[in-house]
């Protein structure tokens, strides 16, 4: 069992060190969460910023501890400390506040502000809540904006000490804010006498301490804690294993939403085992997860099946490709970071080799729909700012109120597979935020709403190797059909790790990538066979279907394979190509012109090529 116990946060320590030496400090970041109080009678509750800011200067000594924002003006918990306060500026409290609005005035909130801080009757302290929303933009001042700046920067640089039972200290103005540079820069910019502490979100250590507060007793409703508790006694390192998954998958979560999480147990009546599923009904509004359940480990099985039906001539990369799937469902494709997408492809080789057709058909295969495939070509994100389309653009510009095209399919869409097609043309800032969501897992887009990858199967294609340039510029071939496939492949991959370490100076994406780097091979004769027969097998059923028209075309399979072989550069899209030319458009133009009716029986004979296209030869 292990003890429960308060950690102190590393901003706290910061603002014991500071609040001694500083009279002004900019509090940013994870301001809106709640915190667990490490000291004193409080020690252990759980408080907003403002209440625990309270908590800790009353515990400094200060006698006014005084909270502002423009709506509610000047305000405190404490009614004798709000009079004290107002009795040294001059002002008058009714219905516990004083009004002020934030201007330059004689009356207005700096301006009193700057007036408490130079005395020295009585230790204060001021929050200024909200102070990222007291402008419109901080570097464009109105000149009355400006005033009230000055007038505040006056005020902490002439901040008077007083002495306290807790020893001397200087008054102090505290500026809450959503980010430092929501203030104008020259507030804090080369100023000694303010410090900028940023409250960051829970980290792990902490996650895990929230979690083991009463040995977990407190995030399971008491008739399943009491079950699983004997359980787990004699499993310890399987209860450590659930405890990790469940640290590593609440990355980037804040202390509110962690007890959220335990309320959300609490109701669902979840045991030990199923901890990490609170994680997708509060992140997804989903009890089942696709990846756990039974049914996909028997569909896996019979995946190579599967793929081998809609991919041919590549059983090296099926299986490949099938054995990262396999990886997480077993559990193994997360051994170092449980918050890192599920698994992480790239796809290289020849253009129309089934690359692409693969990504969609795994798509089916794991979560029962092509549609989960979402594909991203990357040639549209090879401009500067691209980054922005994909992840949202900051606060003030042009798309913020759209978001991010992929942080927003992802929010929809948890369970899905990445498709990245040529992956070599994406802007260089694309692929830096790429190798964040490959780490940690999950991406925060201009908006401030985080996208969680860590159900997502990330594929990256690419024709990388199968050219390069030479000294002059010009385009060669690299790699051609006629090499044997060991060659073939060596030749890729060394020319997609020549241009991730070399060209881009960025193998930290290789490292990311590993082992799986799947190169597709150049379409054979027997494969070229296969897809041109399953695609005239579609064709007869189709029309059958739709039309009623039997369709026979053994008489001219010969003839197709004959004109597909001709030139198998383009691989199986070359193939649909010739089939569509030869055959599906002038076999639609005969049906329409002789206007060939249900229950008709048509023979193909002959494809004839002619000037203008193809003509087919039919009886029946």
């Amino acid at each position: 069992m292990e003890e429960q116990k308060t950690i102190v946060s590393k901003w706290h320590k910061e603002l014991e060190i500071f609040y001694r030496i500083k009279s002004s400090v900019i509090l940013e970041g994870n301001i809106y969460d709640s915190f667990q109080y490490p000291s004193g009678e409080l020690e252990g509750a759980w408080l907003g910023l403002d209440q625990y800011l309270e908590a800790f200067f009353s515990e400094k000594g200060y006698e006014n501890v005084i909270f502002y924002n423009p709506i509610d003006g000047f305000t405190a918990s404490e009614e004798e400390s709000l009079n004290r306060f107002a009795e040294s500026v001059g002002m008058n409290a009714e219905d516990g506040k004083i009004a002020a609005k934030f201007d330059a005035s004689d009356t207005g909130a700096p301006t009193l502000i700057k007036e408490a801080l130079s005395k020295s009757e009585h230790s204060t302290v001021i929050l200024l809540d909200m102070a990222s929303r007291y402008i419109i933009a901080p570097d464009h001042l109105y000149p009355a904006d400006l005033q009230c700046y000055t007038i505040l920067k006056q005020a902490f640089l002439g901040a008077t000490d007083v002495n306290t039972k807790e020893g001397r200290v200087s008054n102090m103005l505290l500026f809450i804010t959503d980010k430092q540079n929501d203030l104008p820069s020259w507030i804090y910019f080369n100023v000694n006498r303010i410090k900028g502490i940023h409250i960051d979100h829970p980290n792990a250590e902490q996650r895990k301490a929230f979690l083991m507060q009463d040995d977990m007793a407190n995030f399971f409703a008491a008739e399943v804690y009491e079950a699983d508790a004997e359980y787990y006694k004699e499993k310890p390192e399987e209860r450590k294993k659930l405890i990790d998954q469940f640290v590593a998958r609440t990355e980037g979560l804040t202390f509110s939403e962690l007890m959220q999480l335990r309320k959300l147990s609490i109701s669902e009546k979840l045991p030990l085992a199923r901890l990490s599923t609170v994680v997708d009904l509060y992140t997804y509004g989903i009890k089942e997860n696709p990846w756990e359940k039974e049914d996909l480990s028997n569909r896996l099985k019979q995946g190579e099946e599967i793929l081998r039906r809609r991919v041919k001539g590549q059983d090296e990369a099926i299986a490949q490709s099938l054995d990262v799937l396999k990886r997480a469902v077993s559990g193994l494709s997360k051994v170092k970071n449980n918050a890192s997408p599920k698994g992480v492809l790239f796809f290289a080789g020849p253009t129309g080799t089934g690359k692409t057709e693969t990504a969609k058909t795994l798509a089916e295969l794991v979560f029962g729909d092509e549609s989960a495939c979402i594909r991203f070509d990357m040639s549209e994100y090879s401009h500067d700012n691209s980054d922005q389309r994909l992840f949202g653009a900051p606060p003030g510009y042009v798309g913020y109120e759209a978001g991010g095209q992929l942080t927003n399919a992802v929010r929809k869409n948890p369970f899905s597979i990445l498709l990245f097609d040529e992956i070599e043309k994406a802007s260089p800032t694309i692929l830096d935020k790429f190798l964040q969501i490959l780490e940690d897992g999950r991406m925060t887009d201009g908006q401030g709403n985080t996208a969680y990858f860590s159900d997502c199967v990330i594929i990256f294609t690419s024709n990388l190797g199968i050219y390069t340039r030479d000294q002059f510029g010009n385009r060669k071939e690299n790699v051609n059909r006629q090499m044997l496939p060991e060659e073939v492949r060596e030749k890729v991959t060394a020319a997609i790790q020549n241009h991730f370490k070399l060209e881009l100076g960025r193998p930290e994406i290789l490292n990311r990538i590993g082992e799986n780097i799947v190169i597709y091979r150049y379409i054979s004769l027997e494969a070229a066979r296969e897809i041109l027969n399953a695609r005239m097998d579609g064709i007869v059923k189709t029309v059958a279907l739709q039309k009623g028209i039997a369709v026979d075309l053994e008489p001219v399979r010969d003839k197709l394979y004959a004109l597909v072989i001709e030139n198998l550069d383009n691989g199986g899209r070359g193939i649909n190509n010739i089939v569509e030319k030869a055959l599906i458009n002038p076999l639609a133009r005969y049906i329409f012109d002789e206007d060939v009716k249900a229950g008709v029986s048509v023979v193909v004979q002959d494809v004839i090529r002619k000037d203008a296209g193809y003509e087919l030869v039919v009886s029946g």
